[in-house]
């Protein structure tokens, strides 16, 4: 049994927490908001993002981030947008070497830097996995089958963090292309935000299996140019994530896209769903891609079209109407 304390009660850090305890793990889960500790507490599960699923008593729930102190293990499950300034806040109560598995997936707004390095800045001398893969929040709390990856550049730290969250139900690899893992979790949003608008434009199958496939394509350029495995994008956190986040209506960048495809101005669509992070990474990814060279279409499509009202049929049009090449340079 280990202590685990999770940082983030939103829908994924609550599934985490749910499916630690259920396996005998002392588990802590944080909220820097004392109304959703309350209302998890009063109603005993998260009604608003994960309903249904009990979050049993046994679970302790606190504001007080000096919990991470006595944590074998501390999962950060918060937003992209709170990343740094939740690693600040925990470096007072750690220890050199604390273990640290960060959840959420993203890239850091102005710098791109992906986010196993803004907690590695934050909390020196802490060793930092990269937790990703195909995971919906609501089938994780619910004890559904799932894989996915831990990935560190220190191959002890992802062992450790698979030998102490994997159970009957939660399946976890090792890897140490972090970088891959980290941009295959970060950039598949984008795709899914892609494919949301195509199916609110009424678009069937075959459009949005090959938005997917020229989406990997494009994430995979981008990852090997700065410094990952292609082969990672093959993989649970690159095509594994892709299909879950495109084609599942858990997702919420795909609803966002289902949205904006439908004619709904993409603030607003965003404002309807809640959190977006394909919305916020495709500026983020998009600029990223410029400084270094990789030719994205499709995201450079998404990013138009979420932040220079570029019309989606337009979009469209233009992607089929690029020149012709051949497939096997599609990685390239």
């Amino acid at each position: 049994m280990a202590c685990i304390t999770v940082l983030g009660a939103g829908g994924w850090g609550t599934a985490l927490a749910v499916t630690a305890d259920r396996y005998g793990h002392s588990v802590s889960l944080w909220s820097p908001f004392e109304k959703e500790i309350q209302d998890i507490r009063r109603h005993g599960q998260h009604k608003r993002l994960l309903p249904g699923i009990a979050v049993p008593p046994s679970i302790t729930l606190t504001t007080d981030v000096s919990c991470v102190a006595d944590a074998d293990l501390t999962v950060m499950a918060v937003p992209s947008f709170a990343i740094a300034s939740t690693a600040a806040l925990i470096r007072p109560f750690l220890n050199e070497g604390a273990l640290i598995a960060n959840a959420g997936k993203g890239l850091e707004e102005g710098t791109y830097r992906r986010f196993t390095e803004v907690i590695e800045t934050a909390v020196p001398g802490s060793r930092v996995v990269a937790l990703s893969g195909p995971s919906h929040a609501e089938e994780v709390g619910r004890g559904i089958p799932t894989l996915v990856v831990s990935a560190s550049r220190d191959g002890e730290a992802a062992k450790t963090v698979q030998e102490i969250l994997m159970n009957p139900t939660l399946r976890i690899y090792t890897g140490e292309d972090v970088i891959g893992v980290e941009l295959g979790g970060a950039l598949k949003n984008v795709v899914a935000l892609a494919a949301g608008i195509c199916d609110g434009l009424d678009m069937g199958d075959n459009t949005r299996a090959a938005l997917m496939t020229r989406g990997l394509a494009e994430i995979a350029r981008l990852g090997v140019r700065l410094g990952a495995k292609a082969s990672t994008f093959a993989g649970l956190s690159g095509i594994g994530d892709l299909i879950v986040t495109c084609s599942s209506m858990h997702s919420r960048n795909r609803r966002a896209g289902i949205l904006i495809g439908q004619g709904v101005p993409p603030a607003e669509a965003v404002q309807t769903v809640g959190t977006v992070e394909g919305y916020f990474v495709a500026q983020t990814a998009y600029e990223l891609a410029q400084k270094v060279g990789v030719e994205m279409p499709l995201l450079e499509a998404c990013y138009r079209i979420c932040y220079e009202n570029y019309p989606p049929t337009s979009a469209v049009r233009s992607l089929m109407e690029r020149p012709g090449r051949a497939e096997e340079d599609h990685w390239l």
